[in-house]
């Protein structure tokens, strides 16, 4: 592959700065590393860095989606634009940069399981099946392929070297930090991959950016789901399950029929907004019946729960399995949502399978979200999670 002459890099960067960049990555300098650039400003600066760190940098966008308004959309990644910004960024830190065509992939892995997850009245979270597949298990073994000792990622999460080997931990910027979408990442990925921005603040991110003359320094953060135009995620969905859009009744959780819906797959549990019923005081949603097409609704106190059970599982803490977590009766932090602080509860058998009991009852907890584990001991450190498959009211 021919390459640019690389640019020369500023100055300015402190050194205290290129030493958390190779503290992150503990490898020798020269070090082939892949750098998985999706052509945002996170993912650039971390190549620009590993190349200015002096390690042997080879860049790896994926183009995932390529359909209609999604391609141009303010904020994406891995389309259009963005595969521009990312080629262009690489040619000027003259490292070798690849893109792979990656949308059926994309498409059979991610958008439908995502169309498929509401249609079974759930609500998912793409990114995490997108970390954990495409990019954390097939990347992976294209980082291997090209002789690379380790893979690195704009993530805002911290990889630790504890006692018993790598660990997985909170970003130092808590409000950047996205270590619930990173949950399902294994033991043996998280020996190979290197999350240099974990312990950088965004605004040094962005100074650092423009320090190295990147042109991507102004460029605004991703948002919302990737593939979704416009954030209307019933686009996506009723193109591919058309069937979803079918119209049921929605029903209190006394018995009551209250009215009608326009489909399950327009509703998410605890929602407000939109019900077109009224009752006199508010009501939610607080279940969502696929299969019956019914839409069940209740006042706000039923959104409480007191347990929760798992489906697919993970688990990355203190070297045993999410079984004999829960046959312990192991105490951890769960965090439900993305927005929300980890709260007290306690691993066990819930409803015949691998659950979690809360010290307190949470509120809105829906099929299809996932759960994150913490150590209460460090609540820093993820120890894995599990996918929700059902919960128990607190009543």
């Amino acid at each position: 592959m021919a390459m640019n002459a690389p640019v020369a890099f500023s100055d300015t960067l402190s050194d205290g700065l290129m030493e958390a960049v190779r503290d992150a990555v503990r490898l020798p300098i020269g070090t082939r590393i892949v750098a998985a650039m999706s052509g945002g400003v996170d993912s650039t600066v971390t190549a620009a860095l590993l190349a200015r760190a002096g390690y042997d940098v080879v860049g790896v966008t994926l183009q995932l989606y390529d359909h209609g308004a999604a391609v141009q959309k303010k904020g994406a990644c891995c389309a259009g634009q963005d595969i521009h910004d990312a080629r262009t960024a690489a040619e000027a830190m003259g490292i070798a940069h690849y893109v792979l065509d990656y949308e059926s992939r994309f498409r059979e892995q991610v958008i439908e399981d995502f169309a498929d997850s509401y249609l079974r009245g759930e609500t998912p979270i793409p990114c995490i099946r997108c970390n954990q597949t495409v990019k954390f298990r097939d990347l992976l073994d294209v980082a291997r392929d090209l002789g690379a000792e380790a893979m690195a990622t704009g993530h805002y999460v911290r990889r630790e070297v504890g006692r018993a080997g790598p660990e997985l931990h909170r970003a130092v910027d808590g409000a950047r930090d996205q270590s619930y979408f990173l949950f399902a990442t294994t033991a043996e990925q998280l020996a190979y991959l290197r999350f240099p921005l974990g312990g950088l603040p965004k605004p040094a991110v962005r100074a650092a950016a423009t320090a190295l003359g990147l042109k991507v320094a102004d460029k605004p953060d991703s948002q919302d789901i990737c593939f979704v135009p416009e954030g209307r995620y019933t686009t996506v969905i009723d193109r591919l399950r058309p069937h979803g859009a079918e119209p049921g009744d929605i029903v209190h959780m006394d018995g009551r029929t209250l009215g009608r819906h326009e489909g399950v797959t327009r509703y998410t549990i605890g929602q407000r907004r939109g019900l077109n019923v009224a009752l006199g005081d508010p009501l939610f949603v607080v279940r969502i019946d696929a299969d019956s097409r019914q839409v069940i609704v209740g006042p706000r106190e039923a959104l409480l729960t007191r347990a929760l059970t798992f489906g697919e599982t993970s688990w990355i803490g203190d070297g045993h399995s999410m079984s004999a977590a829960c046959a312990a009766a192991r105490p951890v932090l769960a965090r439900v949502r993305s927005t929300r602080e980890p709260v007290l509860g306690r691993l066990g058998v819930v409803s015949g399978g691998h659950g979690i009991v809360f010290d307190i009852p949470e509120e809105g907890v829906a099929p299809g979200q996932a759960c994150v584990l913490y150590a209460p001991e460090d609540p820093t450190r993820v120890l894995g999670g599990g996918f929700i498959a059902g919960t128990v009211r607190n009543d």
